[in-house]
């Protein structure tokens, strides 16, 4: 389960995310508005700027963008992704024609902004229980199509990157045990076919559970809506034979408490699919012409 950086994400991957976000926004007709208000050739200078603190990502996204809109504009990245921002602060600078910059400006600051929320939020619980060995880390729950950029922000917020899909590691949860058979039979079945060499992760809901695979060569115990005091059990059983993994039901109220336990990660659907908006805007000069 390697860390998603921008330079693992397919050049191709990022372009499409951009191109379908600009299908989305501008149709077969393109920014009429700009087209109806501002003359041809007029030319402007924006900077976009952070409404709140934060840990940004996507700032090369959001070049990539008004680039993609028109390769003449000139981007400037006041900022690097995973850098600590504050109010105010300016991260990127673009100056060219005025019509292309407000065509982009929404999908770069869609993109921005989501993308810096999800760091930020990282970054914050990351430094809550930043006094033990527990590692942040996401999970499947992210927006359909825009997973690499997600992941990749968790990254930068100092979070672990869990499974990219289910063709890179095996996580055999609850359902998969019962079609299976029971607990055992599906871990033997995964480690007898794993001719990928992929780590091998189980989830299990009960500490009898856990006895079961306790003498099997798997990577991640799977720690499932267990309580603190019933974590501290089940890692006490584990004795260091493989990670533990503490996941379900867990917030910013409990996750100290879940750290405090010697869990060695804590994933957290909440970081990709539940995380409030992270406020950019941009601002704009009109240039002399």
């Amino acid at each position: 389960m390697s860390a998603v950086t921008l330079s693992s994400i397919e050049p191709d991957l990022i372009q499409a995310i951009i191109d379908r976000a600009f299908e989305e926004d501008l149709g077969d007709r393109g920014d009429i508005t700009s087209s109806y208000t501002i003359p041809a050739g007029k030319q402007c200078k924006a900077v976009i700027v952070s409404r709140e603190d934060g840990v940004v990502s996507g700032l090369e996204i959001a070049q990539r963008v008004f680039l993609s809109m028109d390769p003449t504009l000139r981007v400037l990245l006041h900022k690097k992704d995973g850098d600590r921002i504050q109010k105010n602060d300016a991260l990127l600078t673009v100056e060219g024609d005025a019509h292309a910059v407000l065509s982009a400006e929404r999908t770069a600051l869609n993109l921005l902004g989501r993308m810096t929320a999800i760091s930020s939020a990282t970054a914050k619980f990351a430094a809550l229980v930043s006094h033990t060995k527990a590692r942040i880390s996401c999970t499947r729950k992210t927006t359909p199509g825009l997973r690499a950029l997600e992941k990749y922000a968790v990254h930068m917020g100092g979070g672990r990157n869990h499974r990219f899909g289910l063709y890179d590691a095996v996580l055999i949860k609850d359902n998969h045990i019962a079609v299976a058979g029971g607990i055992r039979a599906a871990v033997q079945s995964a480690i007898d076919k794993n001719v990928h060499g992929v780590v091998i992760e189980v989830e299990v809901d009960t500490l009898g559970q856990l006895d079961q695979i306790l003498d099997m060569n798997i990577d991640i115990v799977l720690l499932d809506n267990m309580p603190p005091a019933q974590l501290v059990k089940a890692i006490e059983m584990v004795d260091g034979k493989f990670l533990t993994e503490a996941s379900g039901g867990i917030n910013e109220d409990t996750l100290v408490d879940v750290a405090q336990t010697g869990v060695d990660i804590i994933s957290l659907g909440w970081i990709t699919h539940s995380v409030p908006w992270f406020d950019v805007g941009l601002d704009i000069d009109i240039l002399d012409q």
